[in-house]
């Protein structure tokens, strides 16, 4: 056998018996290399001659070939039995339990808000936004509500140290109507918009929150009547509550911001733990409404000769309660995450009239 077959012979079983890339870089420098074995025997060709640099000559270059081949496919063949090697140490079992599934969920206040308001744009509102801290005039004088009226007293309303331009206290706002007559003062009619917010009051109870939240609606235009503002509350009433022909009563009330005013019943059964919206003898209070009084016209700038208007508010709470029997208005606001997981609402289950509320 040859100088150069045994080179070969020995080459294949160094290559063979590689259990590492290291150790086969080191035969591939080894044989390879600058001063590699085979490198070193190219070099010596430079003295030979012309006929043995022809004949060894074309035969190193064949064995140069062979042992590159031969260490490329036992590299291929180390770097699979490294990534097997990997993948059977860090394989993941998928018949154990995954982390924990997302807690967080959306808040029925929430949930509501964006139903009202995904009914109430279909209806062609845009929603109108304004401070929670507001002057006396804003959230009083303006309204039409009298010096003498017990909203304004400290049993019902909370004061600010803080004082506006008058020298009136500044208050936590105790309904959104402010938001309506800022838009009256700001925008020219037709005007047709709904105020959703937080509002503060000084009660508390089994009924009733220091903070609650509601969302009140306005329509200024010409030729308007209690008629349209009947309209808008059914179509509103049988949406929000997924029920056709809902039996509505509109009772006589009294609000200082609206005359003729109205709070508006509809029908329903209760009973053994259920509440049944649309049918039965009962009647449950939802909201209140009336036609805007010619005074609040008048303090934001119109004439109530030429603009007439009508309003509504509504308590979110309360709607969310009646639709979704949730029994006790102070479990909103207690920060209960299993409350939360049970009555809480998926994040991309955004209310819309298309796929419904």
């Amino acid at each position: 056998m040859s100088q150069l077959a045994l080179l070969e012979q020995e080459a294949r079983d160094t290559i063979e018996r590689t259990d590492s890339l290291k150790s086969l870089d080191e035969v591939r420098v080894s044989l390879l290399g600058k001063k590699g074995v085979l490198t070193e025997q190219l070099k010596a060709l430079g003295a030979a001659s012309v006929e043995e640099k022809k004949t060894k000559g074309k035969e190193l270059n064949l064995l140069k070939q062979t042992v590159t081949e031969l260490i490329d496919a036992r590299q291929q063949e180390l770097e699979r039995a490294t990534i097997n090697k990997r993948l059977s140490e860090e394989r993941v079992d998928i018949t154990l339990p995954i982390r924990e599934e997302q807690r967080g969920s959306i808040h029925p206040i929430t949930q509501v808000l964006d139903e009202i308001t995904a009914i109430f744009a279909d209806f062609g509102f845009s929603v109108a936004e304004g401070p929670d801290i507001e002057d006396d005039f804003h959230n009083f004088t303006a309204l039409n509500i009298p010096e003498s009226h017990p909203a304004r007293q400290m049993h019902d309303t909370f004061y600010l140290q803080a004082k506006d331009d008058k020298g009136d206290h500044m208050v936590l706002r105790t309904h959104t109507s402010p938001v309506q007559v800022r838009t009256m003062m700001t925008q020219k009619p037709p005007i047709r918009i709904i105020a959703p917010g937080s509002t503060y009051r000084c009660d508390s109870d089994m009924t009733h929150t220091p903070m609650f939240h509601q969302v009140e609606g306005l329509v200024i235009d010409k030729g308007i009547h209690f008629g349209h503002l009947k309209g808008i509350l059914r179509q509103f009433v049988e949406a929000f509550f997924g029920v056709s022909n809902v039996p509505m009563q509109f009772r006589p009330s009294f609000f200082p911001f609206t005359e003729p005013s109205a709070e508006v019943d509809i029908g329903c059964r209760k009973g053994k733990g259920e509440l049944v919206i649309g049918e039965g003898s009962d009647w449950l209070e939802v909201l209140g409404c009336g036609m805007v009084h010619p005074n609040v016209l008048r303090n934001c700038g119109l004439d109530p000769d030429e603009w007439q208007g009508f309003a509504f508010g509504m308590g979110v709470e309360r709607l969310a309660m009646l639709k979704y029997n949730i029994p006790d208005l102070r479990t909103f606001f207690e920060s209960d995450l299993r409350w939360l997981q049970h009555y809480g609402f998926r994040a991309f289950d955004i209310p819309s009239l298309i796929k419904g509320l």
